[in-house]
């Protein structure tokens, strides 16, 4: 069982520090805190250097052309900008601790592994681009810690390699994420339904990490059964940065964290039970009522009993079975009809 989905039934959500730390480590310390007050479960850092996670070669391979916010620049120009000193990694995990967050990172190799783990890190997180590094996925999965697996860029084969490698490890504590990696994503791109699936097909907790803009994804999915909630944060768009233009600053974050709230509220529980407020509410409901004034021997017609609010008389399924029959009394109108009224 995953222990960050244990606690309670709540959507896990997390809001992903990325870049988003405008070179300062005072501006990322302040994220981590506008983070708690905006009410997210857990602040996700990223760890790697340019050194680790491409090469600094200027060639057309390493150039960005996709049609992207980053085209033009150079992988390595690009991570080199954007990447969270090693440094300032303690002290973050220290701060989130403190202001009650659970704070983890996504490694990019192996030796980002072994400094999260000396930093008692409790979660790993798998980036989308990399769910085809199975030696990485192993590695991660090997230290016995949940993990999380965006599939930006996955086929169902790479999907059940990455869980077929954590499970070989001996970790089956594995959430997959339905993720666009586009940056932002179009909203006809997220393909929410898939969530479901996920949970289905592979037999895993599943989740979205969003990059469509605004708020109405992640509630959507918390609709559909996600159990995690990954949105790129910022404390102020006016850092900039990489990932600045498809960020959730602190209101908008905080708004999405009760908008989800609310939504998991709202589908409550399957629920049929008849409340005392269900049996105060039924005295509006239907019932057959005499509509004219009738005296003892009157057939009862359509026009002198109706069905209709409130309902202290006899149930409208009763209506058919007694048209046509007289009454044993004078009735007023407005009188709730009853068995009793009725001749056999």
């Amino acid at each position: 069982m995953n222990n960050y989905l244990s606690k309670n039934n709540n959507c896990f959500i997390i809001a992903e520090l990325s870049a988003n730390h405008g070179g300062d480590i005072e501006i990322a310390k302040e994220t981590v805190r506008a983070a708690k007050r905006a009410g997210a479960d857990a602040i996700k850092l990223q760890t790697y250097t340019a050194d680790t996670i491409t090469l600094d070669v200027k060639s057309k391979d390493f150039e960005i052309t996709q049609g992207t916010h980053w085209d033009g620049q150079y992988l390595y120009d690009l991570y080199k900008e954007a990447s969270l000193p090693w440094a300032w990694h303690a002290e973050l995990f220290i701060l989130a601790k403190e202001e009650g967050l659970i704070c983890f990172s996504s490694p990019f190799d192996h030796t980002a592994v072994d400094f999260l783990e000396e930093l008692g890190n409790p979660i790993y997180k798998v980036a989308s681009f990399e769910i085809t590094d199975t030696p990485l996925i192993e590695y991660i999965a090997s230290k016995g810690k949940p993990v999380i697996i965006s599939t930006g860029i996955a086929e169902i084969a790479d999907i059940e390699l990455a869980i077929e490698t954590c499970k070989k490890a001996g970790n089956d504590q594995i959430t997959i994420l339905k993720c666009t990696s586009a940056y932002p994503a179009l909203a006809e791109d997220a393909n929410l339904i898939t969530i479901p699936d996920i949970a289905d097909r592979f037999g895993v907790s599943s989740g979205l990490s969003d990059h469509t803009l605004g708020i109405e994804a992640p509630v959507v999915a918390v609709v559909l059964g996600a159990k995690v909630i990954e949105k790129h944060f910022i404390l102020n768009k006016d850092i900039g940065g990489p990932d600045a233009h498809f960020s959730l600053d602190e209101n908008e974050f905080s708004e999405m964290v009760k908008a989800v709230r609310k939504a998991e509220q709202m589908m409550g529980v399957v629920d049929y039970e008849m409340t005392e407020k269900k049996k105060r509410s039924r005295e509006f409901s239907r019932s057959l009522y005499v509509a004219d004034n009738v005296k003892k021997g009157d057939v009862i017609t359509i026009e002198n009993v109706r069905s209709v609010r409130p309902g202290y008389g006899m149930h409208p399924k009763y209506l058919k079975d007694i048209l046509g029959k007289t009454v044993n009394q004078n009735i007023e109108k407005g009188t709730p009809l009853k068995w009793e009224h009725i001749n056999n």
